[in-house]
Formats: structure tokens, sequence, C-alpha cells
């Protein structure tokens, strides 16, 4: 029988600082040991779902409560969080954020320590939760010194020794590259089958999640619950488009060439999915497309030359001996898993590290002969962690202060700035505090930033952790047609395989420093031994070829070019 743990009936909520409801007419039940994916875009109010259930709202995060919202039969507002704490344990999308100790061992004792626990039992159980979320090698490390899986390996051992019924994780994919996000969801199914707990997923990547089962999809959208079903049935639908969330890129495909599902097809996991039947008609819709495949037209003209260029931080060869060349123009994915060198790339090219072995020539200048600031004005970079960006409290003051401080006249940075505003979807937010910001609406302030400067290349690094896909496709096409339009060369660091095969052309692929790719980015991406050695997770697309005895690259070029023309199609009709 059922044993409900999480219980809303008639529940509302509103933010101290709004007028409106973020949360509407709630209605919701999870027993006991469901594993359920709570889904939605950006500022539908999964997180504020989220919050409601760990005792953030109302306890950090003040507002009007209507209804009811019981945890473990306790009703929220009127317990404490740490009455809640020993019931839910919540790993957090920031697991920075999240770390107090100085090593990972004093992390996971931090709950521990508070509880007066004796020593002995303290490291007893320390020990336990850290080898149930495998990390008990690196006890002794420094947490901000981990890679991003790692990091959520740590901030999950933290939450799961004080017996907690219920494992709530925010976004807990964000940060990491794609076999790495596998292993996380892998460790969150072991667990979750293993130690019975009951455990919340709040992400919108769908099709990352479902690399292993849930039992339960909730949707959210607009504060409400728009569906509340089983993954199968959502897949056949089509509300996921219309929610601004991305299906399942094997969906998308499969969907495009006609296939319409029964409902006793299974759904969630390619490899399960008895393709014959869909076969002959992937084929047919493939071989018409192939006709009109195009590669992109290359610019003859070389912007920047990295030659020989090697790096090390200490001891640690992070670069070695790496090669080549960027055209005007070009739209490239650097790509390979955490620790790869891929940042430190970027950092070389836009002057904030110098090469050791090597030089970096930007149209024929020695960036080692120019200032960072010089070089800013040439090659901006937007930063994977927002945070570390953001200087000034006021929007609009935050995305005009490059160019004030390269003082520019007062018309051009108004004329600038409100253009970047507008194209990235903040005109209407900026005179907001950047405080009140979601992760994902940081990301586009900084963004903007540095487009107002009207660089010659744009670095981004991981331009859409953090956003769903409304606001990814939004930044995506901006980005796309700043390219196009303005000739603006474009570096997407990145572990988005979709992004990589949908927004740029050719791909450098790189692993413990070393490049080991760099060529047209359908050929990367469907070569298993790359995907390999990058730590790359193989695209459902290339499953998908591969089963229909289609060529895995045509079939991804073809499948993105057709995608491309739907979402360009929607574009003119939208405007």
């Amino acid at each position: 029988m059922a044993e409900p743990v999480i219980e809303f009936k008639d529940f509302s909520f509103r933010y101290k600082s709004q007028n409106a409801d973020t949360l509407k007419h709630i209605n919701l039940v999870i027993n006991k040991g469901e594993k359920v994916l709570i889904l939605g875009p950006s500022g539908s109010g999964k997180s504020t779902l989220g919050n409601c259930i760990n005792g953030l709202i109302p306890f950090s995060f003040e507002g009007e409560i209507k209804g009811s919202c019981k945890v473990a039969g306790i009703e929220t507002k009127e317990a404490n969080i740490f009455t809640l704490s020993a019931h839910v344990g919540t790993v957090q999308q920031d697991t920075d954020a999240q770390f107090i100790g100085l090593s990972v061992g004093e992390d996971i004792a931090f709950s521990l320590e508070n509880d007066a626990e004796e020593r002995s039992v303290m490291l007893e159980k320390v020990e336990l939760a850290a080898k149930a979320a495998d990390i008990d090698g690196f006890l002794s490390e420094v947490p901000y010194n981990l890679s991003g899986g790692q990091k959520q390996k740590v901030a999950l051992a933290g939450v799961m020794h004080n017996g907690v019924d219920i494992l709530l994780f925010d976004e807990p994919l964000a940060a990491l590259d794609p076999t790495m996000g596998n292993t996380a969801i892998d460790l969150i199914d072991r667990i979750q089958r293993e130690q019975e707990r009951t455990v919340i997923i709040i992400e919108h990547r769908l099709e990352d999640v479902l690399y292993r089962h849930v039992d339960r999809v909730i949707l959210v959208s607009d504060g409400e619950i728009a569906l509340d079903t089983t993954p199968d049935e959502l897949l056949r639908s089509d509300i996921l488009k219309e929610s601004g969330i991305r299906e399942p890129l094997y969906i998308s495909a499969l969907k495009n060439a006609g296939v319409v599902f029964d409902r006793e097809d299974h759904l969630e996991d390619i490899n399960t999915i008895d393709i014959s039947r869909y076969e002959q008609a992937l084929k047919s819709h493939f071989e018409t497309h192939r006709a009109s495949l195009s590669n992109p037209v290359v610019s003859e003209e070389v912007i920047l030359e990295v030659r020989d260029v090697s790096f090390s931080y200490e001891s640690v060869k992070a670069l070695n001996h790496i090669s080549f060349d960027i055209h005007k123009g070009e739209r490239i994915s650097v790509i390979g898993k955490n620790g790869a060198g891929k940042s430190t790339m970027a950092k070389l090219l836009c002057g904030i590290e110098r090469p050791q072995e090597g030089s970096i020539t930007f149209k024929g200048t020695n960036v080692l002969e120019l200032s960072i600031r010089e070089i800013g004005k040439l090659i901006g970079y937007v930063m994977q962690n927002p945070n570390q960006m953001l200087i000034k409290d006021i929007i609009k003051e935050e995305v005009e202060l490059a160019m004030v401080l390269n003082e520019y006249p007062q018309a051009e940075i108004d004329a600038n700035v409100e253009s970047v505003l507008r194209m990235c979807d903040l005109y209407g937010m900026r005179n907001w505090p950047v405080a009140v910001l979601s992760y994902g609406q940081r990301k586009r302030v900084t963004i903007a930033s540095i487009l107002s400067l009207r660089p010659d290349i744009l670095i981004v690094d991981e331009p859409t952790a953090g956003q769903d896909y409304h606001h990814y496709t939004e930044i995506m096409s901006f980005l796309e047609q700043l390219n196009r339009e303005y000739h603006i060369t474009i570096l997407f660091i990145t572990h988005d395989m979709h992004l990589a095969i949908e927004y740029t052309d050719r791909s450098l692929v790189f692993s413990d420093g070393e490049l080991i790719a760099d060529d047209n980015v359908f050929k990367v991406l469907s070569d298993t031994e790359v995907i390999r050695k990058a730590n790359l997770k193989e695209t459902s697309l290339v499953t998908l070829a591969e089963k229909a005895g289609i060529p895995p690259e045509e079939f991804i070029h073809a499948f993105i070019e057709e995608e491309r023309r739907i979402r360009n199609e929607h574009e003119t009709t939208v405007h």
C-alpha cells in the first residue's frame, strides 16, 4: 500500500517581494520510495516547489502560504528548518555554496558535529556515507579542488548519514560533463534502489535524467502542475515543446519522420525501443533530406593562430603542445571532460593566463605583447560561473561597465547597452538588482556585458548551463545571429552535445591536456573512439541511426538541418 511522505493540498505561495503567487493551488502526493522528476522551464516554480519540501520556504524565503504542505506527516509552516532537515536532505545546484568543511571528511561530518555525535560514531558514519556516495577515497581533499561530479558526491554524502527519508536534487547535472552526468544519475538511482529512499530530482534536462528510470514526471508550468504522468506518456505527447522543454533527440527524430507512437510503446530508453517498427519511416525520411545536405563555407582569413602551446599549474600539465587555427566567422565547439584543458585554453586565448611555451597570434600580433584590457576588446570571455563576473548591483550598470571602463562616448554606451539588453531579453529587467536573479538570468547578464564591446572573437564557457530550453534557444539564436550578421567568431566551451551539433560547424576535442580531434562536428560526435577518450556521451541520434542501419554522421547532419529549418520557420512566423 502506498505511503505518502509529501502531501500538498490546495497549496499556494507568494514571495514577500512579489504581488502574484509563484505557486498556485498545488495538489500533489509523493509516496515513500518513489523517484520523481520535477520538470519545468526557468521561472515555472519548480525550484520554489522544491524549497517548500525542504523547508527553505518559509524559513529562509519569506512569503504568504495558503493551503497545506506536509512532509513526513509534518505541516511545514508549523515546524522549523532543523526539524525538516531530519527528513529531507538537499543537494543544491551550486555545490560550492553548500560546503562548510576544509576537507571532504570535515564537510561530510558537519551535521554530525552539530548533533554532538561521539567522535568514534561520527567517523564510522562519515566513512559509510562517503562509501555509499563513492567519494571515500577523497576524505582528506579540499572540496573546492574537486571536479563537478566529485563535488556532487560530497554534497550527497553530507546529507545521507542523518537517515533522511527524502533526497532532493536541485539541477544535479548543471555543471557536469556528459559521462559524469551519467555517473551522477547512476549514483542517485543506486541509492534510491538500495536504500529505498524517496528521491526528487528537479531538472529541465529530460533526456539526461531519463538515462535511468523514474517513476513519475511532474511538469510544472506557470506555478501550476500541468501534468503528473509516466515518462512514456509524457514522451508520446507534444506538451514538452509547448512548455519550452527540449524533447529527447531520438524522440524528435522519430516524430520528424512521421512516427505516431502506440500506447504500449516504451520510449524512455533508446536502447530498449523496438526500432524495427519505425526503420522504414526513418530511412525514407532520411533519404528525402540527404540530398540537400551542405557543408558550411569557411572564410580563408585566419584571425587566430595557436602554435605548440603548453601550460602547467605547478606540477600539473594542463595543456601539452596544442596547435590550431581559427578562421573569421567560424562557430566552434570546444568539448571534453571536466579538467581536460578547455577552460585553461580559453584563459590563454584572452590573456588571463599566458603560454609557458608556444605562441598565440591574433591577426599577426603576438598576444603576449598586449595587455588583458587590450585583448578584451578583441576576444571576449564569458565565464562559466556568472557569480565570478558580476560586480555591480543593478543589471544595466553591470552591462555598461566594460564600456564605461573603456571610456566609450555615452551615446554609444546607451545604444549598445539597450541593444544587447533587448537581445538577451533583459531590457524589462534593466533596473532590477542583480541579487534577485536566477542562475540562468545572471548568465544572460554576463553575456550581455561582454557583447556590449562587440569583440571579434567571443568565447562562451557553458552558455546554456542553468538555462531551460526556451532561454537556451533564445540565447543561442542571438549568438547565431551575431555570428551570421556581424561575422563574430564564437567558441563555445560546452558539455552540451546538442548545442555542439546544432550551433557549431567544427569541434576541438580535448582530453587530459591533449587536442585529440579537430574536425567537422558531425564527424567528431559520431566517432566512438573520440567520444570514449573525451568522456563524452554518445548522442541518442547515433544510437538511433545505428539501430536503423543509417550512417550516423549523415543522419545527425540531416536531423540538425531539419531542426534548424523548423526553428527558422517558427521564428519567421513569430516575428
